[in-house]
């Protein structure tokens, strides 16, 4: 990495206006770079960005638009991408044909310029499939089971052949599942966010099987400091896992959950449903590599992650 300071760094920010994005933005805005700019499709960002971050609507798979982002750009940060796990079920042609081809694009673009990082964002819960041993590490085998993650998998392979063919500076984190404000329940973008948006409109929680399945839940502010130290820090051609490497079962978040809630009148109820075949039982993840090379560690244990998230979610009841 450079070592130019910060203040001196340009940094474009593509799909960096939904949940995750707001908040690595925000970071990336503390740490003083001098100029960000955030590309996304939406004609509006859906939350607000801080002073002096430049908004640009459009689709990062946009070979006119891109070399304009691109000429005086020191970094860039991938964030892009149009689907969910659960929705990449109903259409997985869909799936490939709303995120592949945007993504090459931008590695190829961004090939053509002197670029001296590029972080792409895939997915730790996603990449690895049914979990050999926990917690897991890089080098375990990736056999995805979910459309979504067979995509995420396929531009990992994509930004290492740019980086070998081209020499592009890519690093890849594969975090774990987030959780924290901004994440809207209703779009399916986590458990966590989904059972939120059923309490608050006193509704049932869907839980497939007994307990549910078992997740790595990184609560967001830790996931925007671990993808700012991979995005300083991170060596180029290599992939970094982001999780707590601690595994709660979705009935373990609803009974802490249940304590939360308590005190503003709201009692979580949960239907168990059959067990979805498609589900993975089980992710954890190692993230010993970052830590190495960053000293990273997460610092929001699920249970503050959790209080926090629901005064947010209550703060904001009437918009969800």
């Amino acid at each position: 990495m450079s070592t130019r300071p910060a203040d001196k760094l340009r940094t474009l920010v593509v799909g960096g206006a939904g949940f995750i994005g707001s908040h690595l933005v925000r970071l990336l805005s503390e740490s003083g770079r001098r100029e960000i700019v955030v590309l996304a499709r939406s004609p509006t960002p859906r939350f607000a960005l801080p002073e002096r971050v430049r908004y640009v609507a459009g689709n990062a798979g946009d070979s006119q638009l891109l070399p304009s982002l691109l000429a005086n750009c020191d970094e860039v940060v991938d964030l892009a991408y149009a689907s969910v796990p659960k929705t990449s079920f109903d259409d997985p042609v869909k799936d490939v044909l709303d995120n592949l081809p945007a993504s090459v694009t931008l590695l190829q673009q961004c090939a053509h310029f002197p670029i001296k990082r590029l972080l792409l964002v895939s997915s730790g819960g996603t990449v690895y499939g049914n979990a050999c041993s926990l917690p897991i590490n890089e080098s375990h085998p990736t056999n995805p089971v979910s459309p979504y993650g067979i995509t995420k998998l396929a531009l990992e392979k994509y930004a290492l052949m740019f980086h070998r063919l081209a020499g592009l500076p890519v690093v890849i984190v594969r975090p774990g599942n987030p959780y924290g404000p901004n994440q809207l329940g209703q779009l399916s973008q986590g458990f966590i966010g989904a059972a939120l948006h059923a309490v608050l409109k006193r509704q049932d929680v869907a839980m497939f099987g007994q307990r549910g399945t078992v997740r790595d839940y990184l609560y967001i502010d830790d996931l925007a400091s671990a993808l700012l130290a991979a995005l300083e820090h991170g060596e180029v051609g290599q992939i970094y896992n982001v999780g707590s490497g601690i595994g709660h079962d979705n009935l373990a978040v609803l009974e802490m959950l249940t304590e939360i809630v308590r005190n503003d009148g709201y009692v979580v109820k949960w239907r168990i449903h059959p067990d979805r075949h498609f589900d993975v039982a089980a992710n954890v993840l190692n993230a010993a590599r970052l830590t190495a090379i960053s000293e990273w560690q997460p610092q929001i244990d699920l249970s503050r992650g959790l209080a926090m998230t629901w005064s947010w979610a209550r703060r904001i009841e009437g918009a969800l």
